[in-house]
């Protein structure tokens, strides 16, 4: 058996409050206050999750959906960049109209109960041309990113028009700007980045919280701006040669080192790398950039799994994190210039090569809105955090006695508590690493010893922690009177069902659950398909085969009555948690699920012909579907729906004929341009080297394209999507699956006449790129299939 010890002591230095400058607004019912160790709304400690998603490249049109689905996977506040080239490409025209429209955005995000957090640059980075600096700025003779007058006078004006559309959305006029981010990555400014918050401020703009990027050793204004750190999985950024990088590497270990010196690391010289640290004693732990996914620079193309993304922000709760911030969490499409292309390349002397149009980002949200796993693994923890984030954010993460001896070492465990002194926490394991699997863990067994309560030794029999596993286990969790001392289940969310609490947990595939529960807490237990043991002042339950009919019941000791449901590993990744037909409910899909509470309804977004889903509690009365009416089963203690549509509908997901139209040439030689990295090849190639193809679309989806992505299997370097001579999709090939393009963005008529035209480039032979294993060389040029799916839109109402 290995058993791994921890301590947890009473934190060595008091919690801060009042001791900066953040205040909300005079009068609000929810007052938002930063102390020290975590942030506070309405009086209790909050754990904010915040999702990245740029407006501007995304249509103004679908806003809402793609809102109420990043709501439905557990974000509580949607970041975006306000990207000025994309408001003002030419001087003095400043747009805000169509997707550039940030004032409809932000009430959009009030109306559906998002919290709002601009972050104003005037840099964003974003991997947009210039960093989000217009060209005709960079022609004046200014120093950009410094106190320059003739600078700062570009900047006033543009803030001052920022502010006249965000009047209003302020907390002290009952908005949902909660924070402000100035400037992006700017390392060794701090004299400046307080200038342009003074600005912001005289300009009209007003935030409770005034925010800083902070890594690669940042250097801030004393207390002026909370430091926001970040953490990826990959890197775009690093070398196409340079192997997986130690800076993301140190994200799959539990750690309290909060910086990481890699982000950006191509864009300020190596001196300034892993500067001194801010200090800790004053600033809770905030994150504003944990990889939801990684884009694809032409010389280095890194493919991130689910698993990666859901390890990473787990661990970084097990840190002590008390914000949770992704970037990005939906991906999107650069908008075409009016001037220029609007990625980040090497002809405006920045370091990489990006695809013109697409920032897909291989985000939880994709580009047009794709559903991803890692959209499921963050859902399941943002679950946890929305139901239980207030009594976590509090907690010190507690390391244990004995730690990795470096970032080589993969043979001790990585392990982490969050707990009180009294007694009562979270247990978190991380067994999961990109690129260099972690072995499994056998025997494993966890004592963790309190100041002020009986130390915990679990579970009763050890456990094998599976290679790739990560979880998290409650420890002395109160439900309802009832004291789960212990769980081998990782809390999801907490409900009201017909008068009883219940606790929904998620078993980790390959461990046995196990429910200790405190005897003292207990009068009886009822699982009919599980062993009840009496051990120790706990009453045990195990033997308990996880998934909807998993279900135990306990009186609890002062008579009231509480449930535990402990669903399988993949059912629990189907979870949805919302109000919905007037009733806080569990809902389980495998397909997207959005909670409308302004319109009362769900919409369940799927491909099936008849989808189908679980709820408990149930509603009285069955709901009514448009279109179809709703078959109720069972599925377990819950109840299963299933929608049958009142008549036939139309399968949209067959083969496309696809035509060669031209044979790839010779693959154009590799030139190198910023810091020796390659560059993507010039246009001029698309038009004399390139395969192409013609794909044509039966009229039926041409009539009516909402909701269908074309899927094409392709292969070689770079692939580029026209309708006549107008550029719509791109992608650098990294052995995606299929590449996504969205019907519904692309001109139907001249569709219809042209037919969808695909030139797909070969790599040459030796090019310094790198692309994933098993993504193939790229000297093959050629689409080899496609075809389409049509996601339908089902409104369920009570």
């Amino acid at each position: 058996m290995n058993r791994h010890h921890l301590r947890v002591t009473s934190p060595t230095t008091p919690t801060l409050t009042g001791h900066l400058p953040f205040a909300d607004a005079p009068g609000v019912p929810d007052p938002i206050e930063v102390t020290s160790r975590y942030l506070m709304r309405g009086g209790r400690p909050w754990f904010p999750v915040s999702g990245e998603f740029h407006y501007s490249r995304f249509p103004a049109g679908q806003w809402e959906e793609e809102l109420l689905k990043m709501k439905a996977g557990g974000i509580t506040a949607v970041a975006s960049y306000i990207i000025w080239i994309h408001h003002e490409e030419t001087e003095g025209r400043i747009r805000f109209d169509g997707d550039r429209d940030v004032r409809r955005f932000a009430e959009l995000c009030a109306r559906h109960g998002l919290d709002f957090i601009p972050r104003v640059g005037p840099w964003s980075h974003a991997e947009v041309r210039n960093g989000g600096l217009p060209d005709w700025l960079l022609a004046r003779e200014v120093t950009p990113r410094t106190d320059d007058p003739g600078y700062l006078d570009a900047v006033r004006t543009w803030f001052e028009a920022l502010a006249g559309q965000l009047r209003g959305l302020d907390r002290a006029h009952g908005g949902p700007i909660v924070a402000i981010q100035i400037e992006n990555e700017l390392y060794d400014q701090p004299g400046h980045l307080l200038t342009l918050k003074r600005m912001a401020e005289e300009a009209g703009l007003s935030a409770p919280v005034w925010t800083s990027t902070a890594w690669g050793g940042v250097q801030l204004p004393p207390d002026e701006l909370l430091p926001l750190y970040g953490g990826y999985t990959e890197t775009f950024w690093t070398e196409w040669d340079a192997g997986w990088s130690d800076t993301c590497r140190k994200h799959f270990f539990f750690t309290h080192q909060r910086d990481d010196e890699g982000i950006g690391a191509d864009l300020r010289p190596t001196t300034v790398r892993g500067g001194d640290p801010l200090p800790t004693d004053r600033f809770p732990w905030a994150t504003c950039e944990l990889g939801g996914g990684m884009a694809l620079a032409y010389h280095r193309r890194p493919r991130v799994d689910a698993a990666d993304i859901g390890a990473l922000g787990l661990t970084k709760i097990g840190c002590g994190s008390v914000w949770q911030g992704y970037y990005m969490f939906h991906g999107g499409t650069n908008p075409a210039g009016e001037l220029t292309t609007l990625q980040e390349s090497h002809a405006t002397d920045y370091p990489n090569d990006m695809p013109v149009l697409t920032y897909d980002f291989q985000a939880p949200l994709g580009e047009y809105g794709q559903v991803r796993p890692s959209y499921d693994e963050l859902r399941l923890q943002h679950l946890l955090l929305a139901d239980f984030g207030h009594r976590i954010a509090p907690m010190e993460s507690v390391l244990p006695e004995e730690q990795p001896s470096g970032q080589a070492d993969r043979s001790t465990l990585r392990w982490a508590v969050r707990a009180d002194s009294d007694g009562s926490g979270f247990l978190f394991v991380n067994n999961h690493q990109p690129h260099e699997p972690l072995p499994e863990r056998p025997g494993t067994a966890f004592t963790v010893e309190f100041e002020g309560a009986n130390a915990l030794s679990l579970p009763s029999t050890p456990v094998t922690v599976p290679t790739g596993a990560y979880f998290c286990w409650p420890l002395r969790l109160d439900i309802g009177g009832l004291r789960l001392d212990w769980a081998t289940a990782q809390p999801v969310c907490r409900l009201d069902d017909d008068g009883r609490p219940l606790l929904v947990l998620a078993a980790t595939d390959g461990i046995l659950p196990e429910l200790a529960l405190d005897a003292a807490t207990v009068d009886s237990v009822s699982a009919p398909f599980a062993d009840i043991t009496h051990v120790d002042g706990r009453v045990l339950v195990s033997g308990l085969r996880p998934g909807t009919d998993a279900l135990v019941e306990v009186r609890t000791a002062d008579g009231g009555r509480v449930a535990l449901l402990v669903l399988d590993a993949t059912t629990a990744r189907t979870a949805y948690r919302g109000r919905a037909w007037g009733a806080e409910r569990l809902v389980l899909s495998t397909d997207s699920v959005v909670f409308d509470q302004e319109a009362d309804e769900v919409r369940v977004h799927s491909t099936a012909p008849r989808p189908s889903f679980a709820v408990l509690p149930a509603p009285r009365h069955t709901p009514m579907v448009a279109g179809a009416r709703l078959r109720t089963g069972t599925d377990g203690v819950l109840t299963r729906y299933t929608v049958e549509p009142e008549r036939p509908l139309a399968v949209r997901d067959g083969a496309l004929p696809v035509t060669l139209v031209r044979a790839s040439g010779t693959a154009p030689v590799p030139v190198t341009g910023v810091l020796d990295r390659a560059s993507a090849p010039e246009d001029k190639y698309f038009e004399s080297a390139a395969a192409e193809y013609r794909i044509d679309l039966p009229e039926d989806l041409l009539s009516d394209p909402h909701g269908t992505l074309l899927h094409l299997h392709w292969s070689g370097d770079i692939a580029r999507a026209y309708v006549g001579d107008t550029l719509v999709a791109d992608q650098f090939h990294a052995g995606q699956p299929a590449w996504d393009i969205a019907l519904d963005r692309l001109p139907a008529e001249t569709l219809r006449t042209h037919g969808l035209q695909v030139r797909v480039l070969p790599r040459a032979a030796g090019a310094p790129v790198y692309v994933p294993e098993g993504a193939g060389d790229g000297r093959q040029a050629a689409v080899h299939s496609a075809a389409a799916t049509t996601t339908r839109t089902w409104v369920i109402r009570r």
